[in-house]
């Protein structure tokens, strides 16, 4: 690659991480995120509390509201990608940046760069609080073991938001975008799974659960967290491949 063409995607990778960081939504997507996450651990942790807390792993309440912690992201990667075309910006951003391929990979990267530290920081809150909350009751965990979810969580939220980006990125419309990914995610996965048992753990959102959380005892044909995790970004790469192509053939 040349220095200018070096250039030329570090100035559309600054561009891209400038709009984001600058974008109200965002940042009140993952404060709302963030306190939902403690109040949901708190709950959680008082539950497990009340019942048999000896035997119950810090890690496995602390990560329990994982299911509607990855609302926030999915919002998220619908926000980075939907809000340019709410007001018409996008028409600004392919004036500036007329490379419509290295512009949307950019964009992408750059969602990549803000989600994992945010991820991390508000997987870990959750673990956090719920430590906190029952280090008396509570069986101990390896610290081995606590980077190990901790890095999967972040992993599966950090996957989740760039598919909901591209998906964002293929309907364009901030409304439309959140009722396909939290009723597929919410209602339809669910169901399905319920239905089609054998093939459940290949769907995105199940097998990015294996990414972090081991899987229960009556499990069978369970995937490993390197399967999970393969099988997750397999789903976002197709995604954000389809993504990039229709952008790149329609207009703004």
């Amino acid at each position: 690659m040349s220095v200018s063409s070096g250039r030329k995607i570090a100035q559309i990778l600054g561009a891209e991480l400038d709009k984001l960081v600058t974008l109200p939504l965002i940042w009140l997507t993952l404060m709302g995120t963030f306190i939902l996450n403690l109040v949901l651990a708190a709950a959680f942790t008082s539950v497990g509390l009340q019942g048999a807390a000896g035997t119950q792993s810090i890690l496995n309440i602390g990560l329990a509201s994982m299911g509607y912690l990855q609302a926030g992201f999915i919002i998220l990667g619908i926000l980075a990608t939907c809000s340019e075309y709410t007001g018409g910006q996008i028409r600004t951003t392919l004036t500036a940046i007329p490379w419509r391929g290295f512009q949307i990979s950019m964009k992408h990267l750059a969602l990549a760069i803000i989600t994992i530290p945010v991820a991390f920081i508000i997987a870990a809150s959750g673990v956090l609080c719920t430590f906190i909350m029952m280090r008396d009751a509570a069986a101990v965990i390896e610290i081995d073991t606590m980077i190990k979810t901790l890095v999967g969580a972040t992993g599966y939220l950090t996957l989740t938001t760039l598919l909901s980006a591209a998906i964002g990125g293929l309907l364009r419309r901030t409304t439309p975008a959140l009722v396909v990914l939290l009723g597929y995610y919410y209602i339809v996965s669910p169901l399905t799974r319920d239905f089609l048992p054998s093939i459940k753990k290949y769907f995105p959102d199940t097998a990015g659960n294996y990414m972090y959380m081991p899987p229960s005892s009556d499990e069978i044909n369970v995937l490993t967290p390197m399967q999970g995790t393969g099988i997750s970004m397999l789903w976002t790469l197709i995604f954000i491949a389809t993504a990039i192509v229709f952008y790149r053939k329609r207009d703004a």
